[in-house]
């Protein structure tokens, strides 16, 4: 279990299209933590190198008709992540990796599917 010193951080909140606030609180843990899921609110897990964060090809930004607003997608493995999880992910990017500090993401839209 982790500590309130293990709390490196907090990331901006991200407000869905379905109305949930996501806080990222960011943490500092070993490797060997074991993860423990609360299965009513989460499916998987995935732990993924931060090379992945920083690929060439990411992020990328989509229009759609239904927002002016761009989609952020961020490449990940074979998959591509999209807002919220994307959105946090990339402003942890810009932050923790690459230094650049006061960079928003809450005006990147969530792709159609996600507007449940």
């Amino acid at each position: 279990m982790l500590g309130a010193d293990a709390v490196l951080g907090r990331l901006d909140d991200y407000v869905t299209r379905s109305g949930y606030v996501i806080t990222p609180v960011v943490l500092w843990a070993d490797a060997q933590l074991e993860l423990q899921l609360n299965p009513a609110e989460v499916a998987h897990a995935y732990r993924i190198g931060l090379h992945e964060l920083q690929r060439p090809d990411s992020p990328r930004f989509v229009d759609i008709p239904e927002s002016d607003r761009p989609v952020v997608q961020l490449p990940i493995g074979r998959n591509l992540i999209h807002a919220p999880t994307g959105a946090v992910l990339l402003q942890f990017r810009w932050v923790a990796l690459d230094g650049r500090h006061g960079e928003r993401v809450h005006d990147f839209e969530q792709p159609v599917f996600a507007w449940k």
